[in-house]
């Protein structure tokens, strides 16, 4: 500015001299002063401009924690290839992947070009000879550093051309669209959308802006063709998936698809990314969609649900809304088997009661000396193998995140119900045995029914098969629904063979104990009073069929028209089995009621007298009434 007279009149130091800011720079005259300022896409080299040293430089992200985290993977992986004196093709791959970075950054003295870049990564790709070789976490560490590698590099190469705002590159095996976004969002409601191949990508203009590089907002979204198949036949699927567990009979049903913003850092998005995937296959109906992205961990990455969702599903696409920008694919999985609510309620309740029943029993057994024998020996140890499932059941209902917490719960099961099923074919034979020997005047066969092979063989068998089946098949325990066996390859016969083999002999021994009934009732007088006895004695033999646990044959009656009639029969009677315990041979046993009220009695008299008693019970002499009494609840109980 200088002076005129008695007025002043600024000077356009732009005009007088034009590279005042330097080459490339824009100058703006001001009064009294000037301003330089870089072209748009471009950003000063200070943080406030000096003459003769700021320049305007193109935004780059190559001092970018992601490409540093990639660099040093590559190194690494190099390093222990070299080290081990192998040259493996995932090496190779990482060499490559290298270079190509070094030369989008401009490292190497030239700068690839969006396409450039893009048949680079496709010639990666394609290169067969890295994808067949190598172990599983080896091709998943290569898939993890190729994905976030082309990411980058379809960032970096997009803000070095301001002057375009969208750029599309498609090749064999990669397609990429890339957009930049400048100054603010021109409406509210703005959405870009963004395509590759058959596959499309929604995100606003916002969550553009936000993630900007230096005041440029880039978006990449990138579409591969052939990395699916890779991912599938490596088998890299089975990672972290729904149900806490890997999802049995899942497989890729799209093309894998990558979103980045901004220097391709991993954000929580401010409003979610839609993606629009084509199905390789068309959904069938019993097939669920499940959206998930690549979730990197320690240098590897695997398939998790989490933060993305499936707003949108039919036979040919599929639509994922995601809260952070990632690796995004289908999976298809089986439909989950939607369990009936009211069923679910009825095992609720009734294995609820049973446990209560059970514990009584338990109670009753132990501390009831006046019944105390061979018999009430089989049903303490039943009543204790199945107090002990039951509660393991009703668990493994419910989703248990631990894969190897899973298993020993289904192993356990696998144990205890096998152990309960056992102890039901020594109560059978027991039975068949007391029954049959009925004929004769001296009653032996009870007596030598020994402890001493009872309890080897009724924790023992159970222990063997199921040693046998972990040996044979350790990871047939627990599946992605429910802590139970694997239903593939036949191994839940490792339970249904046994239960099934006792179920039968059970209903040979209870056929044979009514034909040796009936021949007994036939050679009765008609005096009431053993008549009475034996019509009980026919009750308790009929009851020995829900005892012995025959009623399990319902399960595999749950086919055709009448599975709903048979799944709530089933689901009734076999959850009330720890009450029919404690009704049989407790509730109906003359012995235990007395026993009852006397407890009842001194109960009673403690509260009404208010004074310390010794609870502590006599033995009862037992009594010396006939076998055939035992049977029906009048003497000691089988």
């Amino acid at each position: 500015m200088h002076a005129s007279g008695d007025t002043c009149q600024d000077v356009n130091e732009c005009l007088r001299s034009p590279d005042i800011c330097g080459q490339g720079a824009q100058c703006n005259n001001t009064n009294g002063s000037y301003q330089c300022a870089c072209p748009a896409g471009q950003n000063p080299s200070t943080g406030s401009w000096v003459q003769n040293q700021t320049t305007c430089k193109v935004p780059s992200i190559n001092s970018s924690a992601e490409f540093e985290g990639i660099k040093e993977m590559c190194r690494n992986f190099s390093l222990q290839g070299k080290r081990s004196g192998e040259s493996s093709s995932c090496c190779s791959f990482f060499n490559s992947t290298l270079d190509i970075l070094m030369s989008v950054f401009g490292d190497e003295g030239t700068e690839l070009s969006l396409e450039d870049a893009t048949r680079s990564f496709n010639s990666i790709l394609n290169s067969t000879s890295l994808w067949d070789g190598g172990d599983k976490g080896d091709v998943g560490s290569c898939v993890t550093v190729l994905l976030q590698s082309v990411e980058l590099a379809a960032l970096a190469t997009a803000l070095r051309s301001p002057e375009i705002t969208t750029q599309n590159v498609t090749t064999e095996s990669i397609a990429v669209e890339t957009r930049l976004v400048t100054g603010a969002c021109s409406q509210h409601s703005e959405v870009f959308t963004l395509r590759a191949y058959e596959e499309m990508m929604d995100v606003h203009c916002d969550t553009v802006t936000g993630a900007a590089t230096q005041g440029l907002g880039a978006a990449a979204f990138i579409s591969y063709s052939t990395l699916d198949s890779i991912i599938s036949a490596r088998r890299l699927s089975e990672g972290n998936l729904p149900a806490c567990g890997k999802l049995e009979k899942s497989h890729l049903n799209s093309r894998v698809v990558s979103g980045a913003l901004g220097d391709g850092r991993p954000i929580n998005l401010s409003r979610p990314a839609n993606f629009t995937l084509r199905h390789r296959q068309a959904k069938k109906e019993e097939e669920e969609a499940l959206c998930v992205y690549w979730k990197v961990v320690a240098e590897n990455g695997s398939w998790s649900p989490d933060g993305c969702t499936a707003v949108h599903t039919n036979s040919t696409h599929t639509t994922c809304s995601c809260d952070l920008l990632s690796s995004v694919a289908v999976l298809m999985a089986p439909t989950t088997v939607t369990e009936s609510y009211p069923l679910t309620i009825v095992t609720y309740v009734g294995l609820t009661f049973s446990l209560l029943c059970l514990f009584l029993a338990i109670l009753t057994f132990l501390l009831c000396r006046s019944i105390r024998n061979v018999s009430t020996s089989l049903h303490l140890q039943l009543c204790l193998c199945l107090f002990m499932a039951d509660p393991l059941f009703l668990t493994a209902e419910t989703r248990i995140c631990s894969e190897v917490a899973c298993a020993v719960i289904a192993a356990l099961q696998h144990y205890l119900f096998l152990a309960c099923f056992t102890w039901m074919f020594l109560e059978g034979l027991h039975l068949f045995l007391t029954v049959r020997n009925l004929k004769v005047v001296n009653y032996t066969s009870a007596s030598r029914f020994k402890k001493r092979f009872m309890y080897p063989f009724g924790y023992g068998f159970p222990a063997l098969v199921v040693a046998i089946s972990a040996a044979v098949k350790s990871e047939g325990y627990g599946t992605s629904k429910h802590c139970w066996l694997s239903l593939e390859r036949g191994f839940r016969w490792s339970f249904l063979g046994p239960v099934c083999a006792i179920i039968l002999i059970n209903i040979t021994f209870f056929a044979l104990t009514l034909w040796i009934l009936r021949n007994r009732l036939s050679s009765l007088n008609a005096d009431v009073s053993t008549l009475k006895y034996h019509r009980l004695l026919t009750f308790k033999a009929i009851a020995q069929l829900f005892l012995l646990g025959c009623t399990w044959s319902l399960g595999l009656l749950q086919v055709g028209p009448a599975a709903t009639v048979m799944a709530y029969l089933f689901t009734i009677v076999n959850s009330l089995q720890g009450a029919f315990i404690f009704l049989v041979h407790c509730l109906l046993n003359r012995q235990v009621r007395e026993e009852y009220r006397r407890w009842i009695k001194r109960f009673r008299m403690f509260s009404t007298n208010s004074q310390t008693y010794d609870l502590s019970m006599s033995a009862i002499p037992t009594t010396s009434t006939n076998t055939l009494l035992s049977l029906v609840g009048e003497g000691p109980e089988l």
